[in-house]
């Protein structure tokens, strides 16, 4: 079952549109701005800086000014303060990797596309009723795009984002159990990769999980 991107507001349509989400967790802002540029000259438009990355906001500001036509978003948010500065440094999307209600209160406020993560039904109809605007299924690598597709049964227009064990080879399978978009980390732009700067493997990368999503849409 896929869902119908022109169905979601502009800002998640984008999202969608884009696919594929590089999610970074650099050793530095320096290596963020350095891979997201890699990224995006492979295809991958979508990145997600991690708040497990040093000085992330800045990288986030950093990444919008040099390549305006990405989207750019931040990433394991846990507090309250770190949603605050990446608004400010123009994050156009907010995703936690769970759903606390007083947090994800506070991330949908912003009136920035808000992600959470959840993999349960009842995880995922609590994230429902804070009004995320798309739900992250963490960790995607403990259930598969089986398991995804079962959840569309009972949630058929919810947009949902697997995150981890998504790769090249299996792109295909997670959209067609009904992603609206897969977000992607070490198999696409690893730690290691990043701190070797081996930004031509990470555009390599970023052009195989390209291909294979042009695939798939066709």
């Amino acid at each position: 079952m896929t869902l119908n991107l022109d169905s979601l507001p502009p800002a998640l349509r984008a999202v969608g549109k884009a696919g594929v989400i590089a999610v970074l967790r650099a050793p530095s802002s320096e290596a963020a701005v350095a891979a997201a540029e890699a990224l995006i000259a492979g295809g991958v438009t979508a990145i997600e800086v991690t708040y497990s990355t040093p000085d992330a906001a800045p990288a986030i500001a950093r990444i919008r000014q040099d390549f305006p036509d990405a989207i750019v978003g931040a990433g394991t948010l846990t507090r309250r303060p770190q949603v605050s500065e990446a608004v400010v440094a123009g994050a156009q999307f907010l995703v936690s990797p769970g759903t606390v209600p007083e947090l994800v209160r506070f991330m949908v406020d912003t009136g920035v596309p808000t992600f959470s993560g959840a993999l349960t039904p009842t995880e995922l109809m609590a994230a429902q009723e804070l009004g995320v605007s798309a739900i992250k299924i963490f960790p995607g690598s403990l259930v598969g795009p089986a398991y995804l597709k079962s959840l569309r049964g009972p949630f058929p227009d919810v947009p949902l984002m697997p995150t981890g064990g998504v790769s090249a080879d299996n792109l295909g399978e997670w959209f067609a159990a009904g992603a609206f978009a897969v977000g992607a980390g070490s198999e696409l732009c690893s730690a290691a990769d990043m701190a070797d700067q081996r930004w031509d493997v990470i555009t390599d990368k970023a052009t195989r999980f390209s291909k294979s999503l042009a695939a798939v849409r066709s």
